[in-house]
């Protein structure tokens, strides 16, 4: 059977733990100066090398090499029996699986019994925090004055779980989550011994992927070795299960284009195809992650194959930095959510139905009416998009409004529930309206980006619209498009070409409003 590359990779000396310098230099420090505890407790995330480090220590108190600082030696008798697993005076106990106080009571029963072979026993007790109660009381007193040939160990993911009581008792060391350029070199080298192919931004999602943890990271790559192919970025991601898959694609153009009838489809071609809902639900939230990255100028942080870069790229520009963080934050409770269990799709179908309504206005630091002074004005981005209905928008601004835009604004959800079913899509594009104006004869809509306006643009789309407004509020008005910073609607109750309402389509947000 061939050995996992974690533990034929396990650090045979100290030189060789990978970071947790500042536990190694306290302990070797200690076996230097034989100053060495009889109670140790290592807390850390898993596969940070806490049992890895317990064992080198039982290695250094028993070895035979004269000189203290170079124990381990490796070379001795017990460190050679200590590295095959056959030294009788290195007991390994997993608390999970031994968690009374008859357990505890039998160990300190024959921990008083003299060591078989080397100078100390030494207990190493993993996942302590797993002991009850009683068995914490049990092993109290042998903490706090075990014999002298008696060393122990204990090992744990969950240091809150662990009573004050023996938290005093032992010499307590942190182990920290490993570093991504760490670990990316443990994997080079071990990818370099095992003759293995794989490309470097491969090995780069492994180590991101493990989340600190050298063990995880081991088994990854040992799992991605057993294919027999190059270990290439592709195969790393369809394996891990984070490859950004046309699914994905489909339903965040999907929601930037306010087409739910896309996105649902898209959601029940996957599940049909066997796709796991809360897998899909993760592969869309590490999606949007990456798309919040590049809007932070992270981007270099997001591992993606040229041709997903280059659509996260078109994304991260069409949407807000606000948009972005909702839509993680609804799906990330979809991958979570218990509800769709008897319908697998519902979690999905429930967080994108969610996501083609407007942001709640609770959702925005918007109060209450305010003086103008109140309102953050911030720039709006120039684009020739905007700019086109601005300069056509210049003509009729001259000419008196034939309906005052507060009246559009009122009316507006109106008008919306007037459409037919059939033009469901158009309603939800109006719905995603950012800014309303009235110029002239001229109805002027702001929205979030040019795909929304190419999507409003269609002369069928215009005009439906146009008869919707010329049946609620019997006027006919030509229909304008541009793209908007607006991080709300207007309230209707604001003068519709005020200052207010000049900052709130610049960007501006409503804080406070005096009554």
């Amino acid at each position: 059977m061939t050995q996992a590359l974690y533990r034929k990779y396990r650090p045979k000396g100290w030189d060789t733990v990978i970071g947790q310098d500042h536990v190694v230099h306290t302990i070797t420090n200690a076996i230097k100066a034989d100053r060495v505890g009889h109670a140790y407790l290592f807390a850390g995330p898993r596969g940070t090398g806490k049992t890895t480090v317990a064992r080198l220590l039982a290695k250094a108190v028993n070895c035979l090499d004269p000189d203290p600082a170079k124990r381990p030696c490796n070379e001795c008798a017990f460190c050679t029996a200590v590295n095959e697993n056959r030294f009788l005076d290195l007991i390994e106990i997993d608390a999970a699986s031994n968690t009374s106080v008859d357990d505890v009571r039998d160990l300190r029963d024959k921990i008083n019994f003299a060591p078989n072979q080397g100078k100390y026993k030494i207990y190493i007790i993993d996942e302590v925090h797993m002991l009850s109660t009683a068995a914490f009381n049990a092993l109290l007193k042998t903490l706090e004055e075990p014999p002298p040939h008696a060393i122990f160990i204990l090992a744990t993911t969950e240091i809150h779980k662990i009573p004050a009581t023996v938290l005093s008792r032992c010499q307590r060391h942190e182990f920290r989550r490993v570093p991504v350029d760490e670990i990316v070199s443990n994997l080079k080298y071990i990818v370099e011994a095992e003759n293995l192919k794989a490309d470097e931004e491969a090995l780069t999602l492994i180590a991101r992927q493990s989340a600190g943890g050298m063990r995880d990271a081991q088994s990854l790559l040992d799992q991605l070795s057993s294919t027999g192919d190059q270990i290439t970025l592709a195969l790393a991601q369809t394996v891990l299960g984070t490859a950004t898959s046309q699914t994905v694609l489909d339903v965040t153009a999907s929601i930037l284009e306010a087409d739910p009838a896309r996105g649902l489809e898209a959601i029940h071609k996957a599940l049909d195809s066997g796709a796991d809902p809360r897998s899909l639900a993760r592969q869309l939230v590490e999606y949007l992650r990456g798309l919040m990255l590049i809007q932070m100028g992270n981007g270099d942080q997001v591992e993606a194959t040229a041709e997903v870069r280059k659509q996260m790229e078109a994304h991260a520009r069409a949407f807000t930095t606000a948009d972005v963080l909702r839509m993680m934050k609804t799906f990330n409770i979809a991958a979570t959510d218990l509800r769709g269990g008897w319908q697998p799709s519902l979690s999905l179908e429930l967080a994108l139905a969610e996501l083609m309504e407007p942001a709640p206005a609770s959702a925005a630091p918007v109060q209450t009416a305010s003086a103008p002074r109140q309102v953050k004005p911030q720039p709006a981005p120039v684009s020739q998009t905007a700019a086109q209905p601005r300069a056509e928008s210049e003509s009729p601004k001259a000419a008196p409004d034939v309906i005052g835009a507060g009246e559009v604004v009122k009316a507006w959800k109106q008008i919306i529930a007037s459409l037919p079913k059939a033009q469901a899509n158009l309603g939800a594009l109006l719905n995603s309206v950012k800014m309303i104006d009235v110029q002239g004869n001229s109805l002027i809509l702001g929205f979030a980006s040019d795909v929304l306006i190419e999507k409003m643009n269609k002369p069928d789309q215009l005009e439906a619209a146009q008869k919707a407004i010329l049946d609620v509020l019997n006027v006919n008005l030509a229909i304008h498009c541009t793209v908007t910073t607006a991080k709300g609607k207007i309230p209707p109750h604001l003068p519709q070409d005020g200052m207010v309402a000049t900052a709130i389509q610049h960007g501006g947000e409503i804080v406070d409003v005096d009554e």
